[in-house]
């Protein structure tokens, strides 16, 4: 549910471009949703499909919109996963995802949906996901949660989404899975000669690339050796970007959009040794058995 600037669309979308050039930046920023953000607003099911507990949010952001999310809460004395999705479909679309992180892991999670995605109101844009995510922290430390209790997950867009978060107020860690520098650096990959010429219109940057650097927190990194939006090389030059502690993880046979179901157990695995490394269970009190 990824679908972040496939290189044919953003061909089309920048000779579509082209015809805009004397529009008013209105127009051109209603570009960005033809060919960055293709939100869903019917929810397909909830958590309870799978038999989770979740209580369902609705919280504001500073510029007035209403945000809905979902907390899915698992054991209280380890980490919370704050998860921003890529930029297709809904928080429905990743309820087998949210299945995982709690069986597999016992995290709690939050998941929440961008502007203009699922029920959340609004319409999305770069400068409008960062104040959803800046939202949905603040409900979280309304509730007791720190960010030094938090995983920060971004996937694909989301990255992007999480990147910024950190900077601004860090995590305990930073994942990212299949995170891409920048959408400039998306359309000189893909489509260099168009990009050059009419790329100045799209509105969104995401420019993880400038951003990571300054962020010091420790980050594991997500990728697979067969993703055609975000090449492998691409990925490493952004890990390359960021500070130790660090680990990058290749999953072999993944694509953008099945990066945890290719990856099967090792991927699971390497979450653990995340956690165990960088949030260890706290030790018990004496005289405990």
């Amino acid at each position: 549910m990824n679908r972040l600037l496939p290189p044919l669309a953003l061909a089309f979308a920048l000779l579509i471009l082209g015809t805009a050039a004397l529009a008013p930046q209105p127009a051109l920023a209603a570009m960005d949703h033809q060919f960055v953000f293709f939100p869903e607003a019917h929810l397909v099911a909830t958590p309870a499909l799978y038999d989770l507990p979740f209580e369902e949010v609705f919280y504001p952001t500073a510029d007035g919109e209403t945000i809905h999310g979902w907390l899915v809460p698992g054991d209280p004395e380890r980490p919370l996963v704050l998860f921003c999705h890529g930029n297709a479909g809904n928080i429905s679309h990743r309820l087998d995802n949210l299945r995982l992180f709690h069986r597999l892991l016992g995290l709690s999670v939050f998941i929440f949906d961008y502007r203009g995605y699922g029920k959340s109101s609004g319409k999305a844009s770069e400068e409008g996901t960062y104040a959803d995510a800046r939202g949905a922290l603040a409900w979280l430390q309304q509730r007791g949660w720190q960010p030094q209790r938090m995983i920060y997950f971004g996937r694909s867009l989301g990255a992007g989404v999480a990147v910024q978060l950190a900077l601004e107020q860090p995590p305990g860690a930073l994942v990212l899975e299949t995170p891409f520098p920048s959408i400039a650096a998306m359309g000189w990959r893909h489509n260099p000669i168009l990009y050059l010429l009419l790329g100045w219109a799209l509105d969104a940057r995401y420019d993880s690339f400038n951003k990571l650097a300054r962020i010091h927190v420790p980050l594991l990194m997500f990728q697979g050796d067969r993703d055609h939006i975000v090449p492998e090389k691409m990925a490493r030059g952004l890990f390359e970007r960021a500070n130790q502690p660090k680990t990058f993880h290749l999953i072999r046979g993944a694509g953008h959009n099945d990066t945890y179901e290719a990856g099967g157990e090792a991927y699971w695995q390497q979450w653990r040794e995340f956690l165990q490394r960088h949030f260890p269970p706290p030790e018990k009190q004496q005289g405990e058995g």
